[in-house]
C-alpha cells in the first residue's frame, strides 16, 4: 500500500494487537508520507472534562463530551479536529486536512470557530510513526486499512466503533468484529 492511500482512511487494529491504547483501536489517519505518519485514536475516551484542560471549549464538544486519548505521542498536548462542509469556507484558525475534516488552532477563541463547523473532538496526544514504521506494521498484518465514513470522527458511541467499523466492511472482516476481547476466555 502506498503511503498516500492511508491519509483520510482508518487503521483498525487486528484482534491480536494487544498493545495498550492500540488494543481494539480505530485510528483516523491525518497524514502519511515518506517521512512518517500521524493519526488519532477515535475510540478511547478519557472521561476527563475538556474545560479542565482547555477552558471555553467544553460546551462545544460533540457527545460524548470528554477528552479523547489520541495516542501515545505527546499526550500533554491537545489536538482539535472539526468537521467543515466542503462548500463552506474554513473558520479562522483552521486548516483542512482532507474531505470535511480540519484541524483547529485551540488558541483561537471558540466563538470564532464553532459557528462554522459541524462538530468538534479534542484529543490528548496522537499516534505517530517514523518513516517506514507503519509500512512495516502493515506488512506484518497489525492493521486493517479501511475507508472512513463521515460519522466516524464524531461518533456518539466510541466504545463500539471498532466492531461497527469491521461489521460494515462485510465479508471476512465482518466476522472479525465478533472475536472475543480475550480469546483465552472463549
Amino acid at each position: 500500500m502506498t503511503a498516500d492511500r492511508t491519509t483520510g482512511r482508518l487503521l483498525v487494529s487486528t484482534p491480536h494487537l494487544d498493545d495498550g491504547v492500540f488494543h481494539r483501536s480505530v485510528i483516523l489517519m491525518l497524514q502519511h508520507d515518506d517521512d512518517g505518519a500521524q493519526g488519532v485514536v477515535l475510540n478511547k475516551p478519557l472521561g476527563a472534562e475538556v474545560d479542565a484542560v482547555l477552558p471555553g471549549w467544553g460546551e462545544h464538544i460533540a457527545s460524548p463530551q470528554t477528552l479523547f486519548q489520541g495516542g501515545p505521542v505527546q499526550v500533554d498536548s491537545a489536538l482539535g479536529l472539526v468537521t467543515v462542509p466542503r462548500e463552506v469556507g474554513l473558520p479562522p484558525g483552521s486548516q483542512r486536512l482532507f474531505g470535511s475534516v480540519a484541524i483547529i488552532d485551540l488558541d483561537t477563541p471558540p466563538l470564532l470557530v464553532m459557528p462554522e463547523v459541524g462538530g468538534l473532538r479534542i484529543f490528548a496526544g496522537y499516534a505517530g510513526w517514523s518513516a517506514g514504521q507503519l509500512e512495516g506494521e502493515l506488512r506484518r498484518g497489525s492493521w486493517f486499512v479501511v475507508d472512513s465514513v463521515p460519522g466516524d470522527l464524531l461518533t456518539a458511541d466510541p466504545e463500539h466503533l471498532w466492531s461497527q467499523v469491521l461489521r460494515r466492511q462485510g465479508g471476512e472482516l465482518a466476522f472479525v468484529a465478533f472475536f472475543p476481547s480475550d480469546p483465552d476466555l472463549n
